[in-house]
């Protein structure tokens, strides 16, 4: 297939600079623009974008012209690394102009008519999408991926709520500080420290999950109906999100049903060869002290989620840890398996 187009909105930022990463020798696109706010905008990415990745800056990018975010952007799907206080009213007027906007922001998140997606989890859910078109008048469209962590859990929770059924979940989050953007929390904060605050963040991972394991009925999508609490903590990790779930199953279940659960789950990703979803999107680890970020946030390329340490809870039945890696799987590298879908349903002409 002839690759796609598309351009980056946010492009110097961490997420940003994540996409620009994996999209560097994208088979089915093609990096063609990149945007980022007036002050960079005139100048060559190279010199603009202070690089924090360990890899090296795609050479193909460090001439490329930093673009203002506006309309004449080329490409025909926009990845959105915006700030969430910025991305609102710009991907709504991406999406007018006829752009597909796949958006790892936090504005369009639960709005009723634009999908929530892990395209493992709830690829129907971009069924929203003709509706959406039809109700706004768009030539365009906003499809969105989840919170990081809220990512990384719900990967582990989606195939138990299939099975199994859930009632109560209890989270606690131990996020890395990539998660923060750059430059970040500072070290007189973080070092030698664990900060038990991030704005905003367990009210995304309390809503999000509930659109996530939704179903879609009609035009509507039916919240799922489980109860959740969760605790979110900033730790001195640069990559990767551990969260320590317990739960209460709706229909209890053994361990090794759960594990089979895990190791069995593959979703429509894995049955369309998807050129960013990892073979296998769950692992489960036996060993008593994994998964730990530095070992096991890059399985599957950073796609994969990892779980292990599965016991039973003397509160409310099962306990597990999973980890993942939050601005690859989390947050860049999910909306481009979004994008991916979208392109193999046919949404992307």
């Amino acid at each position: 297939m002839k690759r796609i187009p598309v351009s980056i909105l946010g492009a110097t930022g961490a997420v940003g600079q994540r996409f620009v990463s994996l999209l560097a020798e994208h088979p089915w696109f093609e990096l063609v623009g990149l945007a980022a706010s007036e002050r960079s905008a005139g100048q060559r990415y190279g010199e603009v974008c202070r690089w924090t990745l360990d890899m090296p800056m795609p050479a193909e990018v460090r001439d490329m012209p930093v673009r203002p975010i506006d309309t004449h952007l080329p490409g025909r799907i926009l990845f959105s690394a915006l700030p969430g206080e910025l991305a609102g009213p710009v991907e709504e007027e991406m999406a007018r102009a006829g752009y597909i906007v796949c958006s790892n922001a936090s504005a369009h998140r639960m709005d009723p008519e634009v999908p929530l997606v892990i395209p493992e989890v709830n690829p129907d859910h971009i069924g929203l999408i003709p509706i959406q078109r039809r109700r706004r008048g768009w030539k365009g469209c906003i499809a969105t991926n989840p919170n990081c962590t809220t990512t990384i859990m719900v990967m582990a929770l989606a195939p138990l709520a299939r099975r199994f059924g859930l009632r109560r979940v209890h989270a606690v989050s131990l996020q890395a500080l990539s998660g923060a953007g750059y430059p970040g929390v500072p070290s007189m904060d973080i070092v030698d420290n664990v900060l038990p605050y991030i704005g905003g963040e367990e009210d995304k991972v309390q809503s999000e999950p509930q659109k996530l394991l939704g179903t879609l009925e009609g035009d509507v999508v039916v919240p799922a109906g489980f109860a959740i609490s969760a605790q979110c903590n900033r730790v001195p990790v640069l990559e990767g999100h551990m969260v320590c779930v317990s739960l209460e199953l709706a229909q209890d279940a053994s361990l090794e049903e759960i594990r089979q659960a895990w190791e069995t789950f593959r979703g429509e990703p894995q049955e369309l060869g998807l050129p960013s979803a990892p073979a296998q999107p769950l692992i489960y680890r036996h060993e008593p002290d994994r998964p730990q970020p530095r070992k096991d946030r890059d399985a599957g390329a950073g796609m994969a989620v990892t779980v292990g340490r599965l016991q039973e809870c003397p509160v409310l039945g099962k306990k597990f840890v999973v980890l993942g890696h939050n601005t690859v799987r989390g947050a860049a590298g999910g909306s481009l398996v979004l994008a991916e879908l979208l392109v193999a349903k046919g949404l992307v002409d």
